[in-house]
């Protein structure tokens, strides 16, 4: 009976071995071929059922591959989840940056720009941006959104997928990108809010989140990362990929950050910033801690922000863009921090904060394209630039923001976009936008991705700030977009919110002091 029992458990062992033996088989003929989008469509139509414990070879690597997708998909809406919480990351430093007179209306600002932007998007945001992308084999080959109005084979915009409706939308892959791409847009939407604190309506920053989800944002993103004609000019011109923009140095952070200057520009300093007699005041944020925790949040967003970008968690280039992001971040940081104890003896934690940031925003575009090196230079840049370009908006052009929006996302995603030209090495993005071969800079040999990248660079200062200076002008002629006097001068909170943020005693403190 032992032996008879002996044998019987090493026949099971055998067919054990037998089918793990067909499962690695099956792994190695999903790696070789690629994703096996015919199979999916977006994951709504299932493989054929198994037979109950008799699969076939064809069934086992159908469900390797639907399990990669599977991956991919949690992947993308995990990190989507990490970017959306990135809002609140951006709340606290605002607010910690402005009055607490303000705190209510800078931090509702925040809330509503999400509110209204993912209305917008939805709308028609994400068709602009999205409507001819056609198929993304990482999320299961979704259903192709491939109406592109184009001119000559150029694209320029997308008309597919208004309302999540039209053109074979409605697919879980789809859905998985709308959700990525809608917290990327909330990330410029609110990008203004920092650089109008203290002195905006709440009611003119509804209007302009409207144009910057439904026009500004979607149709440069669709240049971009739609099929655009910036993504083409590699296919059609020559000029390497095109323009590369891993996960939005250039498409969020410029064109936000385009936003951000345009309207301050309009909006004109808070009262008693400039003095007549040339005399700049400083205004200090309220709540520094708030602010440093609230970096500390986008920090950790970030692993969302640039990561998620390759939609794929079965990429395991995530590692190396997870590095690099890090390292550009505490480089610039660090960088900032040591040129502020130099030049003005104390290490000031404010533009440590933006320091980290910027570094942050210029590391977003060549994320996945440079070594870990190149990211260390790139944040050590973006931390003397911050600092540079704070100091000349506020003392040379006499340009009033509040939190340094301006410098940390328009002028170091400028930064990230060109690093990306001269700093890529040639070790990923094999047939990106079309192309094939994989991306390279300056650096080692691509001129041509350099101008493109340049290209990239004149469309944001002509596209964002050009048309954001001329409809935040409109916006100012026509509806409004500054408060009363009165009302700056006591606090937004209870003339635009209704209500304080903070306790009678301690705005009565703040109002004394100035």
């Amino acid at each position: 009976m032992f032996k008879w029992r002996h044998a019987t458990i090493s026949w099971r062992g055998l067919k054990i071995s037998f089918l793990t033996l067909l499962l690695l088989l099956a792994c190695a003929s999903v790696a070789l071929a690629g994703d096996p989008s015919g199979t999916t469509t977006g994951g709504i139509n299932d493989i054929a059922a198994a037979t109950a414990g008799q699969p076939t070879l064809a069934e086992v690597a159908a469900q390797v591959g639907k399990n990669k997708i599977g991956i991919n998909f949690v992947w993308t809406l995990i990190t989507g989840f990490l970017v959306f919480f990135m809002q609140a990351g951006f709340a606290l430093v605002e607010t910690g940056f402005t009055r607490a007179k303000n705190a209510a209306h800078t931090m509702a600002m925040n809330l509503m720009v999400f509110l209204v932007g993912a209305i917008g998007y939805y709308l028609v945001g994400f068709a602009f941006e999205f409507g001819g992308v056609g198929a993304i084999s990482a999320l299961g080959g979704t259903a192709p959104l491939t109406q592109e109005l184009a001119v000559n084979g150029w694209g320029l915009l997308g008309h597919s997928a208004f309302f999540l409706s039209s053109g074979g939308s409605y697919d879980v892959g789809v859905f998985t990108l709308f959700l990525f791409q809608m917290v990327f847009m909330d990330t410029a939407v609110t990008i203004p809010t920092g650089a109008m604190a203290e002195r905006v309506k709440f009611s003119a920053v509804v209007i302009g989140t409207f144009f910057i989800a439904m026009i500004l944002y979607p149709i440069f993103g669709n240049w971009v990362w739609g099929g655009g004609w910036l993504a083409q000019l590699g296919s059609k011109l020559g000029l390497g990929h095109g323009v590369v923009d891993f996960a939005g140095s250039g498409v969020v952070h410029a064109i936000g950050g385009s936003a951000a200057l345009a309207s301050a520009l309009v909006l004109g300093p808070r009262l008693g910033k400039y003095g007549k007699d040339g005399k700049i005041n400083v205004f200090p944020g309220h709540d520094i801690p708030m602010a440093i925790l609230g970096t500390i949040i986008l920090f950790f967003g970030w692993f969302g922000f640039n990561p998620g970008s390759t939609l794929a968690g079965t990429d395991l280039r995530i590692a190396v863009v997870a590095v690099n992001t890090m390292l550009a971040g505490a480089v610039g940081g660090f960088i900032a921090m040591m040129l502020m104890w130099l030049i003005f003896k104390k290490p000031d934690p404010s533009m440590m904060a933006n320091g980290t940031l910027a570094g942050l925003v210029a590391i977003t575009a060549p994320s996945a394209f440079v070594s870990a090196l190149s990211a260390v230079i790139i944040g050590a840049i973006a931390g003397v630039l911050v600092i540079t370009s704070v100091l000349f908006v506020d003392r040379k052009l006499k340009i009033d923001d509040p939190v340094g929006a301006i410098s940390v996302h328009m002028i170091n995603g400028i930064w990230g976009i060109i690093a990306t030209g001269i700093f890529a090495d040639g070790t990923y993005g094999d047939g990106l936008n079309g192309v094939t071969g994989t991306v390279s800079g300056l650096l080692y040999g691509n001129p041509g991705q350099f101008l493109a990248q340049l290209i990239d660079v004149g469309v944001i200062l002509i596209w964002g700030f050009g048309l954001s200076f001329l409809f935040f002008k409109l916006l100012h002629a026509t509806w409004g977009m500054r408060v009363k006097p009165e009302d700056e001068i006591a606090g937004l909170d209870i003339p635009e919110m209704g209500m304080l943020a903070y306790p009678d005693h301690l705005l009565r403190t703040e109002l004394e002091s100035e």
